[in-house]
């Protein structure tokens, strides 16, 4: 995370829409629906309800009565990773999913139509992180940032910044500003002068077992407590919390494996 996070929302009101390129939705594949519920459920105090079911059993996780994130459950033959994926605004998906193929990703979900929701696509950049597109018609997306329990950033971990930057940049329209020294690769994607997400390059820092792949954080009251938390509900913690410019912030995964970022604003 950089010194340029920032998002709309941020006193806890509700989204009128997304602009095209801004993270607009969050949403994690599991095996074990019921579980996961349950994990979540303790550690952000979510609610759930159910969702489109186009990709087999979904639910949406509600907080005070808002929408904040999607799960749902993997095929049992589908063997695929358990991660959360960012779904990133777009006024027509077709249009870019075709883009992401011409500029060298992937589509391998899409696009379909997700009932009256909207239209969606899941794709990878290409190093392979995968991401969704989502064009909004009855659901916006993420109706509440900037209290506990709701996606605060979104970044991708990845060898470098400068081929797949060029690739967000072509296929969402994003300005691109690099942060930081010589020594330290990091650009933040900006929608209408605002940063909306960021790409950090590590290099051979990846994960043996992940390669490139987008990382959610979620705002939390008290990072030291939602730690312990998450070990108490069988999740892992996955490195000390440490302090930030951006407040304190600590890795973790849930019991399926699926990482994921704790933040806690600045006191």
């Amino acid at each position: 995370m950089t010194e340029a996070r920032g998002s709309a929302g941020m006193d806890g009101t509700a989204h009128a829409r997304y602009a095209p390129g801004t993270p607009c939705w969050v949403s994690l594949m599991v095996h074990g629906l019921t579980a996961t519920q349950e994990f979540y459920g303790e550690l952000f105090g979510w609610e759930f309800q159910p969702g489109p079911q186009q990709l087999g059993p979904y639910v949406r996780a509600l907080l005070d009565g808002r929408e904040v994130a999607g799960i749902g459950q993997l095929p049992p033959d589908r063997h695929l990773p358990v991660a959360w994926t960012p779904y990133l605004a777009s006024d027509d998906v077709d249009a870019s999913a075709e883009t992401v193929r011409l500029c060298g990703g992937t589509v391998g979900v899409g696009p379909l139509d997700a009932a009256d929701a909207g239209r969606l696509a899941i794709g990878s950049d290409p190093s392979g992180a995968v991401f969704g597109i989502w064009q909004a018609a009855a659901h916006r997306g993420t109706d509440i940032t900037g209290v506990p329990g709701t996606p605060a950033w979104n970044e991708l971990l990845t060898f470098e910044t400068a081929s797949v930057g060029k690739f967000y940049e072509t296929v969402f329209g994003y300005a691109q500003e690099p942060v930081g020294s010589a020594d330290f690769d990091y650009v933040t994607l900006h929608v209408g002068g605002r940063p909306v997400a960021g790409i950090h390059g590590v290099g051979t820092g990846l994960p043996r077992d992940r390669g490139p792949h987008w990382v959610t954080y979620f705002e939390v009251a008290d990072a030291d407590a939602a730690l312990a938390l998450v070990a108490d509900l069988g999740g892992h913690v996955l490195g000390p919390a440490r302090d930030s410019t951006h407040g304190r912030v600590a890795t973790v995964a849930d019991p399926e494996g699926a990482r994921f970022a704790l933040i806690q604003g600045p006191r």
